[in-house]
Order: C-alpha cells, then sequence, then structure tokens
C-alpha cells in the first residue's frame, strides 16, 4: 500500500512511498510457486550470484561470499551425511564428496571462486531439472 508524505503547501508536491512489504509480498507469492528442489536451487543460484559480484569487488566482499558459500557447503554436507537423509547412498557419497572438495577450497587463503560459483551453477542447474 503507498502512503503520501506529510509536507507542507510551499514543498514539492506530496510522492508516495513505497510500503516496504511490497517487495516481501512478491517474493513470497513467487517462492509459493516453487518446488522445495527448485527453492534449494534458488539458494545455489542466489550464492553464485554473490560470488561472482564479488570477483570484482573488495577483499570484504570476497570474504562474506565465500563465508556464505562455506556456509551453504557445510549444510549441504551435513544435510547429506545424515543418515536418516532419503537419497540414496551412493548419490549421498557422490554429494558429500563435492561438498567437501568445495569446503576444502573456501578454506584456502585465495579460493578459486570460479570453481565454487561452477560447483554451485551444476547444482541449481540438477536441481531445476
Amino acid at each position: 500500500m503507498l502512503r503520501m508524505t506529510q509536507q507542507s503547501p510551499a514543498a514539492e508536491a506530496p510522492r508516495p512511498v513505497a510500503n516496504a512489504n511490497a517487495n516481501a509480498t512478491g517474493a513470497a507469492a513467487y517462492r509459493r510457486r516453487l518446488t522445495a528442489k527448485q527453492m534449494e536451487a534458488e539458494v545455489f543460484a542466489r550464492a553464485t550470484r554473490a560470488i561472482r559480484a564479488a570477483e570484482a569487488e573488495s577483499p570484504l566482499a570476497r570474504a562474506r561470499a565465500v563465508a556464505d558459500n562455506r556456509r551453504l557447503w557445510d549444510a549441504v554436507h551435513h544435510a547429506v551425511t545424515d543418515p536418516t537423509n532419503a537419497l540414496p547412498a551412493a548419490l549421498r557419497a557422490q554429494i558429500a564428496s563435492v561438498a567437501l572438495a568445495v569446503l576444502r577450497e573456501c578454506d584456502h587463503p585465495e579460493p578459486d571462486l570460479g570453481f565454487v560459483a561452477e560447483m554451485n551453477d551444476q547444482f541449481a542447474a540438477g536441481l531445476w531439472s
């Protein structure tokens, strides 16, 4: 919903101020249309965008993007090593192996962001299919 700002008659015409919930409502509607796998794919896609953007930014931005990706892949690793996970054991082992490779890369002083982004892209593509 829009609301008008309070201004004196001599001031410029009132401008509408967007409701902060407008974007949140649109995002919530978008998420309701996605399956769980597609939402997971969106998480990987968001992480990829952050890594790609960080490649050209400050060291702090790079560190933040790497830390976010590390948290993502740590969660993936924990999920697939959980014995109650319903995925086939062979697939879980393969995903765990990739997760560990990405985690090792994220732990390097100068991680290969291209590799991390590529793994994110591959998993996002697999989840979208």
